[in-house]
């Protein structure tokens, strides 16, 4: 499906347009068009591709999907929301929904002991179209929900007003077009080595390279429901990953860690007699199956057999290898005969390469055999469907080969042994799979948190939540004997719902390894031990004892904390403790996607230790249509985010907080206005006595949302307690002398300074990196800051590299509250 129909709002009496298409071998031409999942009369509607209803009703509301068939097949479009108001009812209301953001620490609480403050937000919901854009499918952006005023308040903070900005009235407008990527790096499975300048298909378009140290940005296409791409290694060193990238429709960039499998060595092989190879006889387990060629069986392109001396190799992914299931291409799925695209459970992947020993000429094959030892079955259901798959590299989807059925015993020691036979023949270079379809499925219901105060409006979006199925081995829940399949899922403002399979009459038969990122960031799972806390992991019991939740460190608490286990017990639509979440049944999708904060679901959260941003324009960086125009936004661009960061030396004998002020300096819209503050807190450097460092944020210099002037940010660095400054990096000094006006420092506990234009570096103790999102440049920046280098990454301080300023504090810091109270009062603040 290569369009798919929009959401569209209308009001009653007005016209809709719904287009899909589809492209295919035949080209499909045969469309047909369901309302709510009921198929609609064609000679009623006179449809093809397009659907046009007229006179709408208030009846014609909810969802419509188009599907698409040839004598080859069928596809199903995603299915797009129609919204009929009555006649005057607005489909943005102009009064904001609430939206808390936290204030400073020295602001005062409310009466109900809160440091929240409401901005509002509107929602970006689309708007009503209007008389022009009723009949057309073109890329026409619409019109979205949005924000049409802002208003300036003042809260009293520490004895001086703190600007914010809040939301005064919504509005419709353009919908806000922000660019969607996938970013990541690619790497061997076995070795972490780099795929340098591999190429990167999307369909069969070749779209680009990896950088030489594996790196890759994708703009994903607009209309894209799954973003298909293949890496391929020129040098034929690894086999071609072919992969699903999940991406956030709402804009931005997500990170994505993609592992390439490397190809087995070659063995050779006579073409002239009966050959079988092994598959997946590695860790000393007896092989899941075997590839059986008979004599003659190798071909040249041309037809003609080829019997000399054959160079093969035949590379196995063993799921019965926890460590294999991120080298896995695809996601496992394949569209069954009504279209929809439907998952399956993996007993093995292989992928063949045959070459003339001479030559290095590419080989195909006649009939070949397939064998697999039904021992390594252990659900005996799956025994009657098993079947064998190769992938589609240009669709990532699974086509059926052919089943594999019961057979004899195999020669020598194996004739014990029952086989599942199937037969295929090698034609073009696929990736093939031994798979079984299965329908016990189910959503899980996870959300991620900044922190681990897991409140409603401080969910992330963006996140990367990635689910792996495992079949655990009976009574140990812990100890799984194989993995099955894999999904991932970008969290929107509502988290996520991740397809999986489970079971209703076995709790364990199926459990989940779960983990999420965010901007390669990995977030950390709720605890399990030494107590579990029912309300801290989000799921109530009984229903949450059932699910047997762990996290990875339960039993060793040397193991990570960034993924979480948990059977995946079917829900009792009978047990009323049961149908409120995390795990709903496959067909209440809607239901787990709109679920309220408030029903079950599984947490992962943002470890943050004494670290607080504040913008006084609000913006959520999880969310980029959260984003608002203004003078004073922290990021000017949506479409680019420059990150800053200047390193602080502190020689004390503890941490310390260090706190950025950034205000306008040279504009004159924003010049002493405030943009922002950021606060963090020092890190000590293991190697130095009394020597901490910190990366502190600032706001980059530059244009204006307006892009007409330049401003330097007038940037304040200040210390927590009793500080003062001594020293500052010369070259940093020499710089900002040359690029007059030149800030005073008169006030020897802070660091003033108009902030460069220019990126600087390392040298200057200035980090600076622009990426499309936000929180991916952050995390270059500070990996950069903490190594004290202008390509490194590190999560250990060393302080005294790449430092811009030094500060010598005493043994005891004021509080950190009574400090910014001080400070923000005092005249050289002020």
């Amino acid at each position: 499906m290569v369009l798919h129909p929009k959401a569209k709002v209308r009001v009653a009496g007005q016209e809709v347009t719904f287009c899909c298409k589809a492209s295919g071998t035949p080209v499909p031409k045969k469309y047909h068009w369901y309302h709510n999942g009921t198929l609609l009369e064609r000679k009623l509607h006179r449809y093809g591709s397009r659907l046009v209803l007229r006179g709408l009703a208030p009846e014609h509301a909810g969802t419509y999907h188009c599907k698409a068939s040839t004598e080859a097949g069928a596809i199903k479009s995603a299915p797009a929301q129609l919204t009929v108001l009555a006649q005057g009812q607005q489909s943005c209301k102009p009064e904001p929904e609430p939206s808390l953001v936290e204030l400073p620490s020295e602001c005062p609480q409310d009466a109900a002991g809160s440091r929240y403050y409401n901005v509002g937000r509107c929602p970006p919901a689309p708007c009503a179209g209007s008389l022009a854009d009723q009949s057309g499918c073109g890329a026409d952006t619409g019109r979205c929900c949005g924000v049409r005023r802002m208003e300036m308040r003042e809260i009293p903070c520490a004895g001086s007003p703190l600007p914010i900005k809040v939301v005064a009235e919504c509005g419709c407008g353009p919908c806000a077009q922000p660019r969607v990527l996938v970013q990541g790096r690619v790497t061997a499975a076995d070795t972490g080595e780099p795929l340098r300048f591999g190429q990167i298909f999307l369909g069969g378009r070749k779209v680009g390279f990896t950088g030489y140290k594996g790196s890759f940005t994708i703009e994903v296409p607009p209309d894209t429901q799954r973003l298909v791409a293949r890496f391929v290694d020129r040098q034929q060193r690894f086999v071609d990953a072919v992969k699903v990238l999940p991406f956030n429709h709402r804009g931005g960039a997500v990170y994505q860690e993609v592992k390439m499998l490397r190809k087995k060595e070659p063995v050779d092989l006579d073409g002239s007699q009966s050959n079988a190879i092994p598959l997946g006889e590695a860790s000393g387990r007896e092989p899941v199956g075997e590839l059986v060629l008979p004599a003659g069986a190798f071909l040249r392109p041309s037809g003609e057999v080829f019997r000399g001396t054959v160079k093969a190799s035949v590379t196995f992914l063993d799921p019965r290898d926890m460590a294999t299931a991120g080298a896995a291409s695809s996601d496992l799925s394949f569209a069954n005969a009504e279209g929809e695209i439907v998952p399956l459970r993996t007993y093995g992947m292989f992928a063949v390469d045959f070459r003339e020993g001479e030559s290095g000429a590419a080989l195909q094959t006649g009939p070949v055999e397939v064998r697999m030892d039904a021992g390594q079955v252990q659900m005996p259901e799956h025994l009657q469907k098993m079947k064998l798959w190769s992938l589609n590299p240009e669709t990532g989807l699974w086509e059926e080969e052919g089943d594999l059925r019961p057979a004899g015993g195999s020669r020598g020691k194996r004739e014990e042994r029952t086989f599942l036979v199937g037969n295929l023949e090698i034609r073009e270079r696929r990736l093939f799979n031994l798979d079984v379809p299965e329908d016990r499925r189910c959503f899980v219901k996870v959300r991620a948190y900044s922190n681990e105060k897991f409140n409603p409006y401080e969910q992330l979006e963006g996140v990367v939540i990635s689910l792996i199925n495992l079949e655990p081995q009976p009574g140990y829940p812990a100890n799984p004997r194989a993995w099955g399949r894999f999904d991932s899922v970008v969290t929107g403002p509502n988290g996520a719902c991740l397809p999986a399979f489970c079971d209703g009459q076995r709790p364990d038969a199926y459990s989940a390894y779960v983990t999420a990122t965010l901007g390669g960031e990995e977030l950390e799972a709720v605890a399990s031990s030494p107590k579990l806390n029912p309300n801290a992991v989000g799921v109530s019991q009984p229903y949450l004892g059932k699910l047997g939740y762990r996290r990875l460190d339960h039993d060793d608490p040397n193991l990570k904390k960034t993924a979480f286990q948990i059977n995946l017990a079917k829900p009792d639509p009978n047990n009323v403790d049961e149908t409120n979440g995390p795990i709903y049944p496959y067909r209440s999708l809607e239901e787990c996607e709109k679920a309220p904060v408030s029903a079950n679901h599984l947490r992962f959260y943002r470890v943050e230790v004494d670290k607080y941003e504040y913008n006084v324009v609000p913006f959520k960086e999880s969310d980029l249509t959260s984003w608002t125009g203004d003078y004073l936004s922290w990021w000017p661009n949506p479409q680019e985010f420059r990150a800053c960061f200047i390193k602080v030396r502190i020689e004390g004998p503890q941490e310390y907080m260090v706190r950025s002020r950034n205000v306008g300096g040279s504009h004159p819209r924003t010049r002493g206005q405030l943009y922002g503050l950021r606060d963090t807190r020092s890190v000590r450097d293991m190697l130095l006595e009394n020597t901490s460092g910190a990366c502190v944020e600032f706001k980059c210099s530059g244009m204006l949302f307006d892009q007409s002037l330049v401003d330097r940010t007038l940037v304040s660095i200040i210390p927590q307690g009793s500080c003062h400054r001594t020293a500052i990096n010369g070259l940093l000094r020499e710089y900002l002398n040359r690029h007059p006006p030149v800030a005073e420092n008169n006030h020897t506990a802070a660091f003033t300074m108009l902030a460069p234009v220019d990126p600087l570096g390392h040298n200057y103790g200035i980090y600076t990196v622009t990426d499309q999102n936000p929180r991916l440049a952050k995390e270059i920046a500070i990996g950069r800051c903490f190594d004290g280098t202008s390509d490194g990454f590190s999560r250990e301080m060393k302080a005294d590299t790449g430092t811009a300023v030094t500060f010598t504090c005493q043994e005891r810091p004021v509080g950190r509250e009574s400090f910014f109270q001080r400070l923000l009062t005092s005249p050289a603040e002020a």
